[in-house]
């Protein structure tokens, strides 16, 4: 089992900054891959960035590319989220997730384990 709980969320005004984090818990070879995913009312669950746990590879949604940063602290468990030039539209529900094997998928159905979220509100 792996538990994740995010953090960090807030309210920002448009073009503001924040980071998100997500302490993990749990058996580590289940978590080999973690990513951020986003949810506003009424839309469906959006991936946002994702990460290999071992070796750090990246990849992100195109309209977040230049702006967010996913990384990871292999010693304190946590993902981090950084984000910057937040826009209005990107508020929503950010949830962390964890998957146990690593593929290069946007699908909320590749990741087993999620968090509680935490809300993003972007003022304009």
């Amino acid at each position: 089992q792996v538990q994740l709980v995010e953090s960090g969320g807030g309210l920002v005004q448009a073009g503001g900054s924040l980071r998100l984090s997500c302490a993990a818990s749990g058996r580590t070879t289940s978590r080999n891959a973690m990513a951020w995913f986003r949810q506003a009312p009424g839309k469906e669950r959006d991936f946002v960035a994702a990460i290999r746990w071992v070796g750090g590879y990246t990849y992100y949604a195109d309209s977040v590319k230049g702006r967010f940063t996913i990384s990871r602290d292999n010693v304190k468990n946590t993902l981090y989220l950084p984000m910057k030039s937040l826009k209005p539209e990107e508020t929503a529900g950010y949830y962390c997730a964890a998957a146990p094997e690593w593929v290069m998928s946007t699908s909320t159905t590749a990741y087993e384990y999620w968090g509680q979220g935490t809300q993003v509100t972007v003022s304009s």
